[in-house]
């Protein structure tokens, strides 16, 4: 069993806008040194454990893609420390940053900034909000030990517990994007949010 809420509030969550740029910015805490926890987010026989399958050439200048999903090109990277990626697009730049913490523990950041938005103010922080709270709840129980060795994260997308996670992801960024400085007008928030939660979490209603 997951402890939904739990891992829903360890994560900090931030929407800013500058321009036309929207940025999503997590925060999470885990009980690992930085040198492992980098090789958990960039192994791919590890990352298929907890996230995705990814295939691609693992350095600067080269590309990656997860399997039926986004792919992109490795822009810049320091291990342990971050690294920089496009995820999808070229103006969608999606970058981790690894600090030390206090212990053995690790602060992992994740910044996920999509240039051109389309949607007024925050909004668009519900295209991929959702989604990243999902990666780093995988990121956390894999970590931990709590994934089963034969544990499938694709089909564990699709189990009830991880869709009412989602569900209530997209309801933590609502308010993310309400508490921000966005402006984001409500009638846009709640179209946005409307798509989003049929993405994450299809039977839910808002």
């Amino acid at each position: 069993m997951i402890d939904i809420l739990e891992h829903l509030n360890a994560v900090q969550r931030e929407v800013s806008r500058t321009g036309e740029t929207v940025t999503v910015l997590m925060r999470r805490s885990y009980q690992a040194e930085p040198a492992e926890l980098w090789d958990a987010l960039t192994d791919p026989e590890r990352m298929r454990r907890w996230f995705w399958p990814v295939t691609g050439d693992f350095r600067v200048g080269g590309t990656f893609q997860l399997q039926d999903m986004a792919g992109g090109e490795i822009l810049e990277c320091e291990p342990p420390q971050r690294f920089k990626v496009t995820f999808g697009a070229p103006n969608s730049l999606l970058e981790l940053r690894l600090l030390p913490g206090s212990g053995s523990s690790t602060e992992l950041e994740l910044e996920h900034s999509m240039s051109e938005a389309p949607a007024p103010g925050g909004a668009d922080a519900l295209w991929v909000g959702p989604g990243w709270d999902g990666g780093l709840l995988g990121l956390a129980l894999y970590v931990t030990g709590a994934l089963p060795a034969d544990a499938d994260p694709v089909q564990m997308a699709d189990s009830a517990e991880v869709i009412r996670y989602n569900e209530l992801s997209v309801r933590a960024w609502i308010e993310a994007i309400r508490s921000s400085d966005t402006n984001t007008p409500e009638a846009d928030l709640t179209e946005a949010a409307k798509i989003s939660m049929a993405q994450f979490a299809p039977d839910a209603t808002l």
